[in-house]
């Protein structure tokens, strides 16, 4: 499937089934709100949990409003991104797109993966999430997560069997910032370079 396949999909308001770094996504254009609708409801996932958002660069994250400290900072120019590590962010002022109104902080982050990073750079941040059933694990394989899910996405891209550990997030609106899912990134690493 090539980027112009996934971003034309999205682009016009599709759900796509695809691989990241680490577990498979579902991905959809925040220009929709119908994709946002059927995402929330593929997933089962209630409408008070919001959704993680994933751009190609740090350059995406200052034009959606974010506010973007010097613990954050430190770790945007670490070798850790783009990688298995997603920063809670605050945001800066009351400017912000319409989708992200009413939010005070998100999920954002650069994922390791060229083909994901060539859609971003087409399409602009996406909402991407795990691709299950919420609160179930996500399965490693396409044909395990289509059964999970309630409907089926517009488009699956199957990119064999993937690891199935989540990327480590870490809050950096609170100082010092918390880790608060270990995942991919072990511990030390992410305070390696918070304490450089």
């Amino acid at each position: 499937m090539s980027v112009e396949e996934i971003v034309d999909c999205l682009e016009n308001g599709g759900v796509v089934l695809l691989p990241t770094d680490t577990v498979y996504g579902l991905a959809v254009s925040p220009n929709f709100d119908k994709s946002i609708d059927r995402l929330f409801a593929l997933k089962r996932r209630p409408r008070n949990v919001n959704l993680p958002i994933m751009v190609a660069s740090d350059d995406d994250l200052e034009p959606l409003g974010f506010e973007i400290s010097e613990s954050a900072w430190r770790l945007l120019r670490s070798p850790l991104i783009p990688g298995s590590i997603t920063l809670a962010l605050g945001f800066s002022s009351d400017y912000r797109p319409p989708w992200l109104a009413g939010r005070d902080e998100a999920a954002i982050r650069i994922p390791n993966d060229e083909q994901l990073l060539a859609v971003l750079r087409k399409a602009g941040p996406l909402l991407v999430t795990s691709a299950n059933s919420h609160s179930a694990d996500t399965p490693d394989n396409v044909q395990d997560i289509l059964a999970q899910l309630d409907g089926a996405p517009d488009l699956a891209i199957d990119g064999g069997r993937l690891k199935t550990t989540a990327s480590t997030l870490v809050n950096c609106r609170v100082d010092p910032p918390a880790i608060e899912r270990l995942g991919v990134v072990p511990e030390s690493e992410v305070l390696r370079y918070l304490n450089e």
